[in-house]
């Protein structure tokens, strides 16, 4: 049980690879703190940990299982990725892809059409602002993240009827996932006000905006998460206080966290060990 990089090699000019047969484990539990210079692949060990970029050689292993097929497995169906899903693991705007569940396919016999996958590994980028569809409100965004298993626990199993069935339907849908959000406490625990869930990305600070990454992250119920510099922009009271419960809800659910920070201070403080990209 563990988070893989096996034999990561990776090039954004070929000929010049910016990692090369990069070898990391992290198990459950574990906080593991990338350490580098500036330029030397920590972000883009990040994406390709989480599946935003795909390496020119070398494979990472979710738990024993290819990262392209974990979320799959994480339902129990055999799937075939589409289009969107693969796009989300070629690398996508963070807007339209961090926090979401990838639609994929059912295989052949199986019950159900199409599945919704939540994806094992999750990304918390540095500019919270980039994470989000400008044109989405972000309780709506929230809801997009939460897994179809605990938007149906919140909002029950009967469907809208009648006229104008298929806009209620949406409607209750969105509702129901954004109660699921509700029920996890997550909103709470990360100073998340009411209000600004009928609010447009731009109304809000940095600040506030990185609480929903974190919360959008969470909901998930992600095994790993990854986050790159993900406070860097804050002040160092609000550092405290979104680390302090990112830490503790990961001890809870024995969740690993891979980790970039410029502050040798938080990373003393968080990391279980360091890891040197060389």
């Amino acid at each position: 049980m563990s988070l893989e990089a096996r034999d990561i090699s990776f090039s954004y000019v070929p000929g010049r690879p910016i990692l090369h047969d990069v070898n990391l484990v992290v198990d459950p539990g574990e906080r593991v703190a990338l350490t580098a210079p500036s330029g030397r692949g920590k972000t883009t060990l990040c994406r390709v940990l989480s599946g935003y970029l795909r390496p020119d050689a070398g494979t990472v292993l979710v738990d024993g299982i290819e990262l392209s097929r974990a979320r799959a497995a994480r339902s129990g169906v055999p799937v075939k990725r589409t289009r969107g899903a693969r796009a989300a693991r070629d690398g996508v705007p963070a807007a339209r892809a961090q926090g979401a569940c990838d639609r994929v396919l059912a295989a052949p016999g199986s019950r159900g059409s199409r599945l919704r996958g939540p994806r094992p590994v999750q990304l918390i980028w540095q500019h919270p602002e980039q994470a989000f569809d400008p044109l989405l409100r972000l309780g709506r965004s929230l809801a997009e993240g939460v897994p179809q298993r605990a938007a149906a626990r919140a909002g029950g199993s009967n469907g809208a009827r009648g006229l104008g069935a298929a806009r209620s339907a949406a409607a209750h849908s969105a509702a129901a996932r954004l109660d699921a959000v509700r029920e996890t406490g997550l909103l709470e625990r990360f100073g998340i006000r009411e209000a600004w869930l009928d609010r447009f990305p731009h109304e809000l600070s940095g600040g506030e905006l990185m609480r929903f990454c974190i919360v959008r992250a969470l909901i998930a119920e992600p095994r790993y998460l990854v986050c790159d510099e993900m406070t860097a922009m804050l002040d160092a009271v609000t550092q405290a206080e979104l680390w302090r419960e990112v830490v503790a809800i990961a001890s809870d659910r024995s969740m690993g966290i891979v980790l970039v920070s410029h502050s040798p201070a938080l990373v003393d403080r968080v990391a279980t060990r360091l890891f040197r990209l060389i």
